[in-house]
């Protein structure tokens, strides 16, 4: 089955679950109050969002710069960087560090970047186990499904879905107690910090000027999982570049109130290498994999290249009618949502997700909302004008535009077909589509044109 033929049918299945929409409904509404509340500590939250943009159109623009500043301060440290072009180039050095350690295990805290080369699974695949120490992320691992969102993975499971499922994955007992379940992931997920030989990060921010990865947090997993491992590995798409650590206090607040409403998130660390000679805790050794997989394509396209502007705080999926209504894992991609809908059909190729793009009412709420101001409903429109262009139209769809290009420009081709014909046409041009939810469309027996020529005499 297509990616389309996929989509459409798991969008429909999802857009009248009852049962999914209430949960996301709650969910999400939780959200979106907290970021009404949270967005009050601004004075005035638009000019943070022109700074955010500024400063992040300014690193984009000169990331090549960034990027070579960036290893030089790591390295001095004593940190390792590694270039990957791709998902393979990455899967392929952290297997070789995987093999140099003769690690067996890796504790992993929240990271999109490591689920968008399938890492779990390589790692799997290598006989070493793989245990995501975030609560979300350690949920849908168990339920063995993809995250459904960029910020809180297991967003479309009740409180009743997450029992069941330590239930029958654990074997606990049945409880209505959120802090017993939590307890029961905490107690299973601090014997895998203690044993794992590797721990590995994503990473929310690249800085510049001291060569550090800022990772932002609420459980303190992520500290743990770079605390006990010999070895930590961050694995970062290279346009989360920021030039200065003073910049945080402009960046930090944009996200974690965009995101979850809260001021600052709870844990916010900042990694400038391995542990230094003083120093008591922390890897011996630290990788940073800069990553690819697509980036400076877009990056080579001035019209678009604003979408690496994103800092991944979920806003856009929050607000997102679309989104709501047919959840996260239709998009079947990692990243989902109306960014997701942008950059997806440049990290894994615009012909099997140029569809994406078109599943959008073109709202603009995504663009409203964004911190740093990315005009995503515009790059919408600019990848579905790509998709055209490139010849990856649906053949019956060239037609009818061809046709219907034709009318328009001809009056009287326009009038020559009498009303009846146009409906007949109508109706079996739309009946999967327009006609399927909605009253078909309708042609009067008389055009504007002829009652425009009687009325004027």
């Amino acid at each position: 089955m297509s990616k389309l033929r996929q989509f459409l049918q798991d969008a429909e299945t999802k857009a009248f679950d009852q049962g999914h929409r209430a949960t996301i409904k709650f969910n999400i509404g939780k959200y979106n109050a907290a970021v009404q509340r949270g967005l009050t500590q601004y004075t005035d939250h638009e000019l943070a969002r022109e700074r955010g943009s500024y400063i992040k159109t300014q690193t984009i623009n000169n990331l090549d710069k960034y990027l070579m500043e960036f290893e030089a301060n790591f390295t001095a440290r004593g940190g390792k960087v590694i270039w990957a072009r791709d998902a393979q180039e990455a899967l392929k050095e952290i297997g070789e560090i995987m093999k140099r350690k003769r690690a067996r295990s890796v504790v992993k805290s929240k990271s999109m970047t490591t689920e968008e080369v399938h890492l779990n699974e390589y790692l799997e695949k290598n006989g070493i186990e793989t245990v995501e120490t975030d609560l979300g992320e350690y949920i849908v691992q168990l339920a063995e499904q993809r995250p459904y969102h960029i910020v809180t993975p297991a967003m479309h499971m009740s409180k009743n879905d997450i029992r069941d499922l330590f239930v029958r994955k654990l074997g606990i007992q049945p409880t209505d107690n959120a802090e017993e379940l939590v307890g029961v992931a905490r107690k299973l997920l601090r014997e895998k910090y203690t044993s794992a030989e590797v721990g590995i990060t994503g990473g929310n921010f690249l800085i510049a000027d001291v060569g550090g990865v800022a990772v932002t947090e609420n459980e303190g997993n992520a500290r743990l999982s770079t605390s006990f491992p010999k070895t930590h590995i961050a694995i970062v798409g290279i346009e989360k570049m920021i030039p200065s650590i003073m910049d945080l206090d402009l960046f930090w607040p944009l996200l974690s109130t965009s995101g979850t409403g809260q001021n600052v998130t709870v844990y916010n660390t900042i990694f400038t290498g391995p542990r230094q000679p003083k120093e008591k805790d922390g890897p011996e050794e630290m990788y940073v994999i800069l990553l690819d997989n697509g980036r400076t394509d877009l990056l080579a396209l001035p019209e678009k290249r604003e979408a690496l502007n994103c800092i991944r705080c979920g806003a856009c999926l929050n607000v997102c009618p679309v989104y709501k209504n047919i959840g996260g894992h239709t998009y079947e991609t990692t990243y989902s949502g109306p960014i997701g809908s942008v950059i997806s059909p440049h990290y894994n190729g615009m012909a099997e997700h140029k569809h994406l793009s078109f599943a959008s009412s073109l709202c603009g709420a995504c663009t409203s909302v964004c911190p740093v101001k990315i005009n995503i409903h515009n790059l919408l429109l600019l990848n579905r004008k790509q998709s055209v262009d490139q010849g990856l139209a649906d053949g019956q769809e060239t037609t009818a535009m061809k046709l219907w290009l034709r009318a328009m420009k001809s009056r009287t081709l326009l009038n020559l077909a009498p009303s009846g014909i146009k409906n007949f046409v109508l109706k079996r041009v739309l009946k999967d589509t327009w006609s399927k939810r909605r009253e078909p469309l309708h042609v009067p027996k008389k055009s504007f044109n002829q009652l425009w020529k009687e009325q004027r005499g």
